[in-house]
């Protein structure tokens, strides 16, 4: 049976990822991969586009229009599509997450860690520091997918949001932290190809020089999308521009889970 790793990678650019994470770079050389430019949907910030990138639907749409909004999502999104045929979700995310798809607002004892097959991300790991380890984070993701084997996993880590806000996007602290990521992601990405996983890694959003996002420019919009088979199939740089609207559609097909009729663009 299929299943799904989808990495958002907070404030990944697509210039950046191209030229950064070597890696991943390599798969798509030797077409073991396909890479993709999506121009991100506005506005260009974290929670709105959590919600897009899960629900497959324009933040004006699912109501998610700011980072203020704390609530439940109140549409179809793909890890309740994924509970509701009876398969496994988890996360290792920023605790957005949990409020959007578990509970609002977070508790920071009682819902930093839950295993519950009630809840739409049944094995969560939650943060609430922006600048939490990277490191540790994919470990706590690979450690779940060892315990549990979910059907669906996102992996959330922050790193190239907080050094990208702290020292802007021309720094070399937000390059390293693409190079780190890509170390980091190298053998777990070998690992769970062996595993029967699809991998999908993206970004929510860009950030630009001044260490801001949340307008217009393609330095705040661009993220790329790497999608990783567990066959080693690809088409290497597609050159062709997608849609965050996309990737909940193309998770669920991948997974072969019903797409719901509010999610209107068509799979990958």
């Amino acid at each position: 049976m299929s299943k799904v790793i989808l990495v958002v990678s907070d404030a990944l650019r697509y210039d950046i990822a191209t030229t950064n994470m070597g890696f991943l770079g390599h798969l798509v050389e030797t077409k073991q991969a396909s890479l993709y430019k999506i121009i991100g949907e506005l506005p260009s910030m974290s929670r709105p586009m959590y919600e897009t990138i899960h629900t497959g639907m324009a933040s004006s749409e699912h109501g998610i229009v700011a980072n203020t909004i704390v609530r439940r999502s109140k549409m179809p999104n793909i890890f309740q599509c994924v509970v509701d045929t009876g398969r496994v979700t988890a996360a290792t995310a920023y605790y957005w997450f949990s409020e959007l798809y578990n509970r609002a607002p977070f508790d920071w004892i009682d819902d930093k860690e839950v295993d519950d097959e009630k809840l739409s991300i049944q094995h969560g790991r939650f943060y609430k520091q922006d600048e939490y380890p990277d490191g540790e984070l994919f470990a706590t993701a690979a450690s779940l997918v060892r315990r549990f084997s979910p059907d669906y996993l996102l992996v959330h880590p922050s790193g190239m949001d907080y050094h990208g806000e702290t020292y802007g996007s021309d720094s070399s602290e937000y390059r390293n932290q693409a190079i780190k990521q890509d170390t980091i992601l190298a053998p777990l990405i070998i690992e769970w190809r062996e595993r029967g996983y699809t991998i999908f890694v993206t970004g929510d959003h860009g950030i630009n020089k001044d260490g801001a996002h949340g307008g217009t420019t393609p330095e705040q919009r661009e993220v790329p999308l790497f999608v990783i088979k567990p066959n080693a199939e690809g088409r290497g740089d597609t050159n062709e521009t997608v849609s965050h609207l996309q990737i909940a559609p193309t998770v669920l097909k991948s997974l072969d889970v019903p797409i719901p009729q509010s999610m209107k663009m068509k799979p990958l």
